[in-house]
């Protein structure tokens, strides 16, 4: 899907590690969300309540998920899944466009 029709968009930027990484916050009438963004590059250190699903749309990654002990490759047209309630790093080698779906 290359758009989403029928949302709302919260105009308030979501701004991690002093801009490195930003998202918009996008609604769905059916009450899910999702979130657009950029993360430059450089190394990052996310927590989340809920599921997620990162799909990584354009850039070069490393990820590191909990019960990993190592990295892994993510490039553009490629996702992996975020469990809820966990702690997962990032190493990222190209600014990275990103859509991430919460799952509940």
């Amino acid at each position: 899907m290359d758009k989403f029709a029928g949302v709302d968009v919260v105009k308030k930027a979501n701004v991690y590690f002093g801009g490195n990484v930003t998202s918009r916050t996008v609604l769905f009438a059916d009450g899910t969300k999702k979130t657009l963004g950029i993360m430059m590059v450089g190394e990052y250190e996310f927590d989340t309540s809920k599921a997620e699903v990162m799909e990584i749309l354009s850039g070069k990654l490393d990820v590191k998920l909990p019960g990993d002990s190592d990295y892994r490759s993510v490039v553009g047209g490629q996702s992996f899944d975020v469990p809820a309630n966990s702690i997962f790093s990032l190493k990222v080698y190209e600014i990275t466009d990103y859509c991430c779906s919460y799952v509940d």
